[in-house]
């Protein structure tokens, strides 16, 4: 009997000594979820959530375990930020963790994406002591790799479309000749000296051009148009305007027969100008003129209008005077075109002598040639010729940045900002920011782009930079580009995605790799294999990027066949 009392004695200390034990014992990645795994990257940042779980009877009442995240990768370790915890009988600020029931807790970790952390591990390390004795735990390994699609962004900008400044350039200008000849009072001659004014000079002097410069000139019609001012009867106003009309009408008949050109004559006459009263009124400095423009909204009635104005004795002589003789008269006008150079004509004036090009001839004269080297002709010699037009140097740099020559861009954007302050230098400013990563630059720059052509593919771009896939795909919907192609993937809109790199209009290397990004998504392994070769075929620098990249973790067959 006692034997038996002191064997259970025996197994009652064993079991106290065992509970009170310092050890706390290995963890396993079983008690450890992370969210993603593999990590991703987004705006320039990975971060994870990490759910734990400590078992039952593994936080030892007097245990304190600081839990520290630490991603390795190409000989670098980086520490997150350490979680505390600790037994039901330590007094401290880490989470309590019940020994009998264990318990179940959160991480968050956040690390500053670098290229190399393609190939990466994610550890959780232990600092842990049992009352005042430091008790070992082994690290565990929780994730490992890093997705960093979103970094594809900077490859795709290579191919983006770049803002160019446009042109103002119309081949066919609409212009108007304007001449006056005034009438007396009452009267419908024409006066010698009325024709022989500056201003009836100056209008068959620009008939007699348009006549001699036919191919850089087309009368389209001739107006005229009479009046008489508003005193006196309708009746006799009416008929006075229609003999001014008359007069006027055969004086110009005569004028274009002896420039021998024909057009049609469109003419009027009104009875009354009060049209034309009132805006004299109005510019002149006459006094109670606001009255005068009273009565004429008061009253509709010409007879009433001109009694009430007549009863306004102290300015009526001033517009019997200085008003009403501007009214009597008939206005001639040429409507005319200016026909400028053709296509094939700017394009050989340039060979000739491009100094002969306006600024406009030349901005539009890059556009209609396609090679390269013919377009910079066109705006080297802009920006010869006018230094202060933005647009030559910012078009100029838009070619570099097309070519890959992103430091001969940069200069170029930057005398068009010179120049002046350009919305498109601004919009391709914020697109070689993106290139190297500078997202408030970017951002700054993007802000002052308003209006630029292309707009639009920049500030998607700098979403997908800010992580803000949803809007980067709202803001490059139709653009047809790699970039949006790009953030519809990364928004995990994979039917939009295909349809658009169906449509990309110049596709490229990195056209196909997105297709195989998409085919890995999409669980297509042909599609992987496929267009993983034709992507390494175009640009072999692709080669190392698909063997890192952890989109094609599952198609391991297809990476080495590369």
């Amino acid at each position: 009997m006692k034997r038996e009392l002191l064997f259970s004695m025996s197994l009652a200390l064993v079991a106290a000594l065992s509970s009170c034990s310092s050890k706390l014992g290995a963890l396993s990645a079983d008690n450890f979820t992370v969210t993603p795994n593999p990590l991703e990257a987004h705006a320039g940042v990975v971060p994870a959530t990490i759910n734990g779980n400590f078992p039952e009877k593994y936080m030892k009442k007097k245990a304190v375990v600081t839990v520290t995240p630490v991603l390795k990768f190409n000989g670098q370790t980086l520490a997150g930020q350490p979680t505390t915890f600790q037994g039901e009988k330590v007094q401290g600020n880490g989470q309590s963790i019940s020994y009998k029931v264990g318990g179940h807790y959160t991480m968050r970790t956040a690390y500053a994406y670098q290229p190399a952390m393609a190939n990466s591990d994610l550890y959780l390390q232990f600092d842990a002591k049992v009352g005042k004795k430091t008790v070992s735990v082994p690290e565990v390994k929780i994730a490992n790799g890093v997705i960093a699609t979103s970094e594809l962004v900077k490859r795709t900008l290579s191919s983006a479309n770049p803002s160019f400044g446009k042109d103002a350039f119309q081949r066919s200008i609409q212009q108007k000749q304007t001449a006056t000849i005034q009438f007396l009072l009452g009267q419908a001659n024409l006066r010698a000296s009325e024709l022989k004014s500056d201003n009836i000079k100056e209008f068959l002097a620009k008939l007699e051009e348009i006549k001699n410069n036919p191919e850089g000139n087309i009368l389209n019609n001739v107006e005229v148009s009479a009046y008489a001012s508003p005193d006196g009867k309708y009746s006799f106003n009416e008929k006075l305007a229609g003999k001014r009309e008359s007069v006027s009408t055969d004086y110009l008949k005569k004028q274009l027969k002896k420039t021998e050109l024909d057009t049609n004559i469109d003419t009027k006459y009104t009875a009354e100008d009060w049209e034309g009263f009132q805006e004299l009124v109005a510019q002149s400095s006459i006094q109670d003129k606001d009255l005068i423009l009273r009565v004429l909204n008061m009253y509709t009635e010409p007879e009433e209008r001109e009694r009430e104005i007549r009863n306004i004795a102290t300015v009526y002589k001033d517009l019997a005077d200085g008003i009403l003789p501007q009214l009597r008269r008939a206005r001639l006008t040429a409507n005319y075109e200016i026909i400028g150079r053709s296509d094939d004509e700017i394009v050989a004036q340039l060979k000739a002598d491009p100094k002969q090009l306006s600024v406009e001839e030349l901005i539009y004269g890059a556009t209609i040639v396609n090679n390269p080297k013919e377009k910079e002709a066109f705006y080297q010699a802009a920006a010869k010729q006018y230094p202060k037009d933005a647009r030559a140097f910012n078009n100029l740099g838009a070619l570099a940045y097309q070519s890959g020559n992103t430091d001969a861009a940069a200069s170029y954007f930057a005398q068009a900002q010179k120049a002046a302050n350009s919305s498109e230098a601004n919009a391709n400013l914020g697109l070689l920011a993106l290139l190297k990563g500078n997202k408030d630059e970017a951002a700054q720059y993007l802000a002052k782009a308003s209006g630029a052509e292309g707009l639009n593919e920049a500030m998607g771009a700098l979403n997908i930079a800010q992580g803000q896939y949803a809007a980067a795909a709202n803001a490059l919907k139709g653009t047809k580009t790699n970039t949006e192609a790009l953030a519809q993937i990364l928004n995990k809109d994979y039917t939009s995605a295909a349809a658009t790199l169906t449509s990309v209009k110049n596709q490229d290397a990195m056209t196909d790799y997105l297709k195989a990004i998409l085919s890995a998504r999409t669980n297509d392994a042909s599609g992987v294999s496929t267009y993983l070769k034709k992507a390494v075929a175009a640009d072999a620098a692709l080669k190392q990027l698909a063997k890192t990249d952890l989109e094609f973790a599952k198609f391991a067959d297809a990476v080495k066949s590369l």
